[in-house]
């Protein structure tokens, strides 16, 4: 099997991102972005995937968390996309929801390597208290930007429902279930020929 190995750099004006993925890895991770608490999310995500996963990134953080953030969501974006290529052969879907817990927390996770990028994230159950929004500066909202980046450049179709207290569990949950999601979807599964969609494209 042709190894599905890349090095992704993005630089901007604002920042300077490099990925470096190995989508048949074994969960080594080395990642630094300058922003403490997204280091730790693309750790867990790497761990779960399993991925093999360094992240460097320089950003304008004087200023805020935004950009970097983005950013390193849409360069890894497109170091996976770079990584699946034309998608041959893989089974595309999670072979089913994952479902993460994490304490009180729980997320689900499915996924669509379709090329018709969307995130759609949806609480179940009592809000996240107004105390909690954030955690270490880095809040629900920071999260969905980085997720909306990450699979606008993946071309993902990205579902995921959570429930729980504590905004650290929640996106712990749902971070690893991005892992494990992913894990499934990008494997490559001898019974399938060419490209997974009746189109031939993806």
């Amino acid at each position: 099997m042709k190894k599905r190995i890349v090095k992704h750099k993005r630089k901007t004006s604002e920042t300077d991102v490099t990925v470096e993925l190995n989508l048949d890895g074994t969960g080594k991770y080395r990642i630094y972005t300058g922003v403490g608490f997204l280091d730790h999310m693309l750790t867990l995500f790497s761990k779960h995937g399993p991925f093999d996963l360094k992240v460097m990134a320089k950003g304008d953080l004087a200023v805020d968390i935004h950009h970097t953030n983005e950013d390193v969501g849409i360069a890894l974006g497109e170091a996976f996309a770079k990584a699946l290529g034309a998608k041959r052969g893989i089974r595309r879907f999670g072979s089913k929801d994952v479902a993460i817990p994490m304490e009180e927390a729980l997320a689900r996770v499915a996924l669509d390597i379709s090329g018709r990028p969307s995130l759609h994230m949806r609480r179940q159950g009592s809000p996240i208290p107004p105390v909690i929004y954030s955690v270490q500066s880095y809040s629900l909202n920071d999260a969905k930007q980085f997720l909306e980046a990450f699979v606008r450049s993946a071309g993902i179709n990205l579902h995921i429902e959570y429930r729980g207290e504590d905004l650290h569990h929640v996106l712990e949950a749902v971070f690893k279930g991005l892992g494990r999601a992913l894990c499934d979807a990008t494997r490559i599964d001898p019974r399938v020929k060419g490209i997974p969609s009746t189109k031939g494209r993806l």
